[in-house]
């Protein structure tokens, strides 16, 4: 491949339109994959693999539980099992299914609890599980650029910032990209906000890196919702030289 095609098919010249686009689920590891790749074969003209900035870095208001007037305690499929206390330190059971390539769990307490006419999978159980849960269906939803803009805003929570979000979503991505849940840490429970780290494995010609894709979450009209500070950067997104630390689990 010569240079000038190496560096108009560069990820990096896509990458803000890619973040903004749906940075919640595989366009984001199609972009950091390729670019990875693109570096270790030895590609000149590659930028430094770009990270997004985290939201509690970011904003105070990402971490702020709303007020119990805000949030309706109860689940909004009627999932039981509320707990806003626990921990989890071992993989919860699920059944895997796949959204194209990209497996997601599944639980008949912890959820999705609800799926609409457009595929759009919601409810999840108010526990630190149904929080992880939650974010790791968020990992596979964003693969379906059919449905991913309306999932993204039904995820996001209620004051979350949209403007930049419209018309993004959507269009043609790289092929040949696969990845796959592998494990979790559970950053924060407070039954009211949870932060879970998603560890994700992304692969693509014959390659693999090992990424970290962290979610802040708020519960919210009986559902856990993705809090936003900047549409550019909606989740926190980074490499990991291994799996060390997190809780393996997937399909």
């Amino acid at each position: 491949m010569s240079n000038e095609d190496s560096r108009t098919r560069s990820p990096f010249t896509t990458w803000y339109f890619i973040a903004s686009a749906v940075a919640v689920g595989l366009v984001v590891i199609v972009a950091v994959v390729l670019a990875i790749i693109n570096s270790r074969d030895g590609g000149s003209s590659a930028s430094p693999v770009p990270t997004q900035t985290s939201q509690t870095e970011a904003g105070s208001s990402s971490s702020t539980p709303q007020s119990s007037d805000a949030a309706e305690s109860t689940s909004i499929c009627g999932l039981a099992g509320e707990d806003t206390a626990a921990t989890l330190t071992t993989a919860p059971a699920a059944s895997w299914q796949y959204q194209g390539t990209t497996a997601y769990p599944t639980s008949s307490t912890a959820g999705p609890g609800s799926t609409d006419a457009s595929g759009v999978r919601s409810c999840f159980q108010r526990s630190v599980t149904g929080a992880v849960f939650a974010a790791a269906n968020a990992v596979a939803q964003g693969t379906e650029t059919s449905t991913a803009a309306t999932w993204l805003d039904s995820f996001m929570t209620k004051d979350s910032p949209r403007d930049g979000l419209s018309g993004t979503a959507g269009g043609d991505f790289e092929s040949g990209v696969r990845a796959n849940v592998t494990g979790f840490k559970v950053l924060d429970y407070t039954g009211e906000t949870a932060t879970v780290d998603m560890a994700v494995t992304g692969s693509a010609a014959g390659q693999s890196v090992d990424l970290s894709m962290v979610y802040n979450l708020r519960w919210e009209d009986g559902d856990w919702k993705l809090v936003v500070t900047d549409p550019a950067t909606l989740i926190d997104v980074s490499t990991i030289p291994n799996l060390a630390g997190y809780i393996s689990w997937g399909p």
